[in-house]
């Protein structure tokens, strides 16, 4: 009876120890595989563009919010022949806009046109698995963290969307779809950006 016991535990050891942790989809996994992607990951950047625009982009919601915060203004102007319909727009940074861009903007910058890091996501939690064999939906909430004052502008950090992404099991384990997905699932990417405010 006693070498049966060692038999079965050790046999149930062995068993265990074939399963890697990435066998089973749980909401910690998810979460881990989730945050850790690239796409994830990636910084939010947002492209300052001085000099002369078109209406369209100078009254988009980020310049209304540049231009409420004082950070730049803005004259009308001649539209040149690739901007098209009048009016345009000169824009400039004021002194104020200068000092807050001034760290942000790589130096020797002398575009007038360059991207700013102004947030990331954050992964607040795992709503919801739904498997079916080797596919998987995986519904999660998550928000944009500020980067800086230029960030905390233009992202509410305490607005959380709702996002569904595509996990597919591999023989190595579950993986989270990046990019777009080719299927009626949808990858990391399109989640992100089909993402929704959520209640």
């Amino acid at each position: 009876m006693q070498k049966l016991r060692i038999a079965l535990a050790l046999g149930f050891l062995l068993f265990a120890a074939a399963c890697s942790p990435r066998d089973f989809l749980t909401r910690r996994l998810a979460s881990d595989l989730i945050a850790s992607s690239d796409t994830f990951k990636s910084t939010q950047l947002f492209w300052l563009r001085t000099g002369v625009i078109s209406n369209k982009d100078y009254v988009s919601p980020e310049y209304l919010v540049l231009q409420r915060r004082g950070w730049i203004t803005g004259t009308t102007d001649r539209c040149p022949p690739d901007i098209a319909p009048p009016p345009c727009w000169q824009v400039t940074l004021t002194p104020i806009g200068v000092e807050t861009f001034h760290d942000l903007i790589p130096n020797g910058a002398n575009s007038q046109y360059f991207s700013v890091p102004v947030a990331r996501r954050q992964l607040t939690r795992i709503t919801g698995i739904s498997k079916s064999g080797a596919a998987a939906e995986v519904e999660f909430l998550w928000k944009w963290i500020s980067l800086n004052e230029v960030g905390g502008a233009l992202y509410d950090g305490g607005v959380q969307y709702r996002s569904t992404v595509a996990f597919r099991r591999y023989d190595d384990g579950w993986r989270v779809v990046e990019g777009s997905a080719a299927k009626s699932t949808q990858g990391l990417d399109d989640a992100l950006k089909n993402s929704e405010p959520a209640p």
